[in-house]
């Protein structure tokens, strides 16, 4: 009996172990800017409401516009199915959005049908094979950028990273849950990813 609770409280210290380790790389590259030229911008979703961006959305957006009015980029895309409760998608209260700032409508394109970054992102590689687009910069809050490269780079995206330098998740009651989320989510990728490569050789 004693050795199956050491057995116990061994596995349970390498579980705590591997998730510290993984909230620890999450924050480490959340700080992390590799901005530079790039063939277009993929603004990450998030929440709107019939027509209007959230304020993380809203923050997203900003940025995206940033490195376009700054010559980073010369496109936008933006990100974002039709969500419950609203009858116009993510993506298209984000492009008006960015039309009412000055971006040119022509330089804005939309990824509209799907609602995770996982499949925002597959979605937005076909949209830049279209467009003869190579790179991109991802833009989201900085929590979320260590599971969307990963995303982006398994979707066969050239990548770099853009936190925005602004987050509506400021306090510890709105970071806290984030955090939580993206650790939760990110370790679940990881070990999909581990999972797949020994049984369908990937």
């Amino acid at each position: 009996m004693k050795v199956k609770k050491k057995i116990w409280i061994c596995a349970t210290l390498l579980a705590v172990c591997y998730v510290v380790i993984n909230v620890i790389e999450i924050c480490s590259f959340s700080t992390k800017g590799q901005k530079c030229k790039a063939d277009v911008a993929i603004i990450l979703g998030a929440s709107t409401y019939d027509g209007d961006v959230s304020p993380v959305y809203q923050e997203r957006i900003n940025h995206g516009i940033t490195l376009y009015n700054e010559g980073y980029v010369e496109k936008l895309i933006v990100t974002g199915g039709i969500t419950s409760g609203n009858n116009k998608s993510d993506a298209y209260a984000a492009k008006q959005y960015a039309i009412l700032q000055g971006v040119p409508e022509a330089d804005i394109l939309t990824e509209d049908i799907s609602t995770t970054t996982q499949a925002n992102l597959e979605n937005a590689k076909i949209i830049m094979d279209e467009n003869g687009c190579r790179s991109a910069i991802i833009v989201s809050d900085p929590l979320h950028m260590k599971r969307s490269m990963l995303l982006a780079k398994d979707a066969g995206i050239d990548t770099y990273s853009s936190p925005t330098p602004t987050s509506k998740y400021i306090s510890l009651k709105t970071q806290i849950p984030f955090l939580a989320r993206e650790t939760f989510f990110y370790v679940g990728y990881k070990w999909y990813r581990l999972i797949k490569s020994i049984f369908m050789g990937q």
